[in-house]
């Protein structure tokens, strides 16, 4: 019988400024058997640690003294082969959440996120399926700007039911095989349709659509 090899374990750099919150991070994620801390530093290291290290996802500080996040995001997306990010952030840091939006973040965690849902989300943004937190997709629907609410209305419009559904599911944050399994069709198949919802709202990855699908009230109506 041949051996299934088991699948490499998820690669983590952690870059925040705080040497406190960088270990707390770094021991939470390493007692996970298929996550792997390969290192931590701050931001001003985080470029040539990137480099280094080759990791599949980054946790990134979005405020640091040194370099902001937004900064090193934005280097980091640069890169010919950049990995997956998903930015660091608290409370007070609502002005930063748009731009690293719209910079390619892959997700969003809250600095006093439970445990286990950091581990469930550090895997959720290795697979593309990107991760954020319900506290910061409502500081991220923006309510009073009637011209984004509208614009992002127009663009769901154009999407056909089954696409319409994939997005509401995709604003869940599930995964291409918990959607498969909910439409009960191939995973595949999502992609395609992932594929098909991102090109003609014109986002250049899930989270951004996630934003779009709850702004227009597609989660609520997806939901049990």
């Amino acid at each position: 019988m041949t051996e299934v090899e088991a699948p490499s374990p998820v690669r983590v750099l952690i870059v925040d400024d705080e040497t406190l919150i960088r270990s707390g991070l770094a021991m939470i994620l390493g007692s996970a058997p298929d996550i792997t801390v390969v290192a931590s530093c701050e931001g001003a290291q985080a470029l040539a640690a990137v480099r280094d290290e080759q990791p599949d996802v980054v946790l990134l500080d979005i405020r640091m003294p040194d370099v902001d996040g937004l900064t090193v995001l934005r280097r980091l997306t640069e890169l010919p082969d950049p990995p997956y990010v998903a930015m660091l952030t608290t409370f007070d840091t609502d002005e930063y959440l748009g731009e690293a939006l719209r910079l390619g973040a892959s997700g969003f965690l809250l600095k006093d996120t439970d445990p286990e849902i950091l581990v469930r989300s550090v895997r959720a943004v290795a697979t593309g399926a990107g991760c954020l937190s319900p506290s910061v997709v409502r500081r991220l629907r923006h309510p009073a700007r009637a011209g984004a609410s509208y614009q992002a209305s127009e663009a769901v419009s154009a999407l056909s039911p089954r696409e319409r559904q994939v997005l509401a599911y995709v604003g869940q944050g599930l995964s291409n095989a918990e959607i498969g399994a909910r439409m009960h069709i191939a995973v595949a198949t999502v992609k395609d349709y992932v594929r098909a919802v991102l090109t003609k709202l014109g986002v250049a990855n899930r989270i951004q659509a996630a934003v779009l699908a709850d702004r227009v009230g597609l989660v609520e109506e997806q939901e049990p």
